[in-house]
């Protein structure tokens, strides 16, 4: 008899399957509870087809916000699993700052119902991570995102294709034109990009969608470099209030 057999139900006992906010026990990995699964704000059409934005009435699935009709975005949609919060962010955090590395699975299985929206032929690019940083947190998420995504697929991950050669000041209170001028000079691509992107669909994978500035700064190089198209693949998305539309 195999030793998993043996041992599945005893670690099953002293390990319960948790959930991953409030941390009670669920049936199985990767599970939420009943009451945070009800407190997440899962994201679904009627959105905005380039940045994602929720509609509040149904329209058709080419229609675009207010922002994006006024400056459309480098990249070709946003696919964000959840709205940005006080429960959704614990998600990220822990995963980001390594206290819970396993729930990089648990976002990429939120994730796969919209590889479907991806045409032609994908391959997985996570937003890089500067050299500095990475050596420091010994590891990005959104590879670690990335990799479970791609195994779940079968879709090709580079992870390198795309990286950060500078390291960004923080972008909280700049405006929409700083933000761009701190990002678009901070990422490179490899010397073989462009036969590595020609005619692909990018599926960028980053953790938490905020304004758009990196997404947009990365999009405008894979694409310069011969990305078909690229769509930005997250577990939330900040909303503002006047983004509701």
């Amino acid at each position: 008899m195999p030793l998993q057999t043996l041992i599945g139900p005893l670690l099953d006992y002293a390990l319960p399957p948790r959930c991953p906010i409030c941390g009670v026990t669920v049936e199985a990995d990767n599970r939420f509870c009943l009451t945070c699964w009800q407190q997440l704000d899962f994201l679904a059409r009627p959105w905005c087809a380039a940045c994602g934005v929720p509609f509040a009435f149904d329209r058709p699935d080419d229609s675009l916000c207010a922002q994006c009709l006024t400056d459309p975005p480098v990249h070709n949609g946003v696919r964000a699993a959840v709205r940005y919060d006080d429960h959704s962010s614990l998600i990220a955090m822990r995963l980001k700052y390594g206290t819970r590395l396993g729930l990089a699975k648990l976002i990429a299985e939120h994730l796969l119902k919209f590889v479907a929206d991806v045409s032609g032929h994908p391959i997985i690019v996570p937003v890089p991570l500067h050299r500095s940083r990475l050596w420091r947190r010994g590891f990005n998420q959104s590879v670690l995102i990335g990799r479970e995504l791609a195994r779940a697929t079968g879709v090709e991950m580079d992870y390198d294709v795309i990286f950060r050669s500078k390291i960004t000041p923080p972008l909280r209170g700049m405006s929409g034109a700083q933000r761009r001028r701190a990002v678009d000079a901070a990422f490179a691509l490899r010397a073989d990009a462009p036969e590595k992107l020609a005619d692909k669909s990018v599926i960028l994978v980053d953790d938490v969608y905020t304004s758009g500035s990196t997404s947009n700064a990365c999009s405008r190089l894979l694409k310069r470099a011969g990305a078909e198209q690229v769509f930005v693949f997250c577990w939330a998305r900040v909303i503002s209030n006047f983004e509701n539309g």
